[in-house]
């Protein structure tokens, strides 16, 4: 896919947060789940995801290309997203009106997707929690399993992760957050034509605008939260969103460096 941004030269990447995950809402899933480590989205994620997705179309620029973490509630949010951005209706009003993606047609040919494990959650405890990694460390199934999450037509096979295997088990914050920044940069250089929506997990929306905006401390971001960034193509990004926008809160520590 090629094509810029909503002008020549410019190009926006998008970081999103999954959408609502099932053991935040139902707290004994966990005890019943052969993969504790990876719930799936609740119903209400979907629905948000879905309506993110909707909203994205409506920002005044195409996304041609999602990058997705290989956790399982990523892979269903990015899924919802992609119905929303490929679903063909007449009537622009109709896909508002359209509650869930059930009855979406879509033409997969507008977004390419595939999996990056370099945007996968914080691999400690810290994220995780304890007792919740695999004794033998298999973290997920093959990546053939992972593709079938989303929907047909759109994975682009050519595509090569940045990260060729996941981080190892503990990784530290520091080191998740320096992940992230490189997989963020590295993807958007390697498709500067193209904007981008990268959906990954909190950490990760707050690395994005910590990245690009100085002296900054992200505290929150909600389920399907977004940080956008916009560069002039090969310059340096700029964040779009301002504390409290698209569910991204930040403060911005005041510089006294020149008094």
């Amino acid at each position: 896919m090629s094509g810029g941004g909503e002008a020549a030269g410019v190009q926006n990447v998008v970081v999103m947060r999954h959408g609502d995950r099932i053991d935040h809402l139902e707290p004994l899933w966990v005890a019943q789940a052969q993969r504790p480590w990876d719930p799936p989205l609740a119903d209400e994620g979907r629905i948000r995801a879905w309506t993110a997705g909707k909203r994205l179309r409506d920002s005044g620029f195409p996304i041609h290309r999602v990058v997705v973490s290989p956790f399982l509630r990523c892979l269903q949010t990015a899924a919802e997203v992609v119905r929303a951005l490929c679903c063909v209706v007449d009537d622009h009003q109709l896909l508002l009106s359209m509650e869930t993606s059930r009855d979406a047609i879509l033409d997969p040919s507008r977004v390419k997707i595939s999996i990056e494990y370099g945007l996968c959650e914080m691999l400690n405890t810290t994220a995780l929690g304890h007792n919740i990694a695999p004794e033998d460390e298999k973290w997920f199934p093959h990546i053939s399993e992972l593709e079938a999450s989303l929907p047909a037509g759109t994975i682009d096979h050519s595509a090569e992760s940045i990260y060729k295997e996941l981080p190892q088990w503990e990784e530290s914050v520091a080191g998740a957050r320096n992940r992230y920044a490189t997989v963020i940069q590295s993807l958007a250089d390697r498709y500067p034509n193209e904007n981008l929506l990268l959906v990954s997990h909190g950490e990760a929306v707050g690395t994005a605008v910590a990245s690009y905006v100085e002296n900054t401390m992200v505290y929150e971001a909600e389920y399907c939260a977004r940080c956008h960034l916009r560069r002039n193509t090969l310059s340096s990004f700029e964040v779009l969103n301002e504390s409290g926008h698209m569910g991204v809160f930040y403060s911005i520590a005041p510089d006294f460096s020149s008094c």
